[in-house]
């Protein structure tokens, strides 16, 4: 297990770099999360995270690549939620980077 330091703050990381206490999650902890991945958070970036979390209040889960396609296109419409979007955005890992970063468990299907 590593930590990441925001602030004053030690947050505990799993073994892939996602948060052990979901609660740690808030937006200079998705910073510190991007810049480990050298990803400077653009506007484009926290609306992604931000229908992500909606998804995850909504079913207790982090979507695969499938269904975070779809729900962002539902969303934030077909413009936002495609594959080369979400792929240029999160590295071409979008749902795994994506989860990461938005504070979520790692997606069950994620290698």
């Amino acid at each position: 297990m590593s930590t990441l330091t925001v602030g004053e703050r030690d947050i505990a990381l799993d073994k892939d770099g996602f948060l052990v206490d979901l609660q740690d999650w808030s937006h200079p902890v998705a910073e510190a999360l991007a810049e480990r991945e050298n990803i400077a958070l653009t506007a484009e970036h926290w609306e992604v995270l931000e229908v992500l979390r909606q998804f995850y209040a909504e079913y207790q889960l982090s979507p695969a690549t499938r269904p975070l396609i779809k729900y962002t296109a539902l969303k934030l419409g077909a413009d936002k939620g495609n594959s080369p979007h979400l792929n240029r955005l999160f590295n071409g890992t979008p749902a795994k980077l994506a989860a990461k970063l938005a504070g979520l468990p790692k997606p069950t299907n994620c290698i």
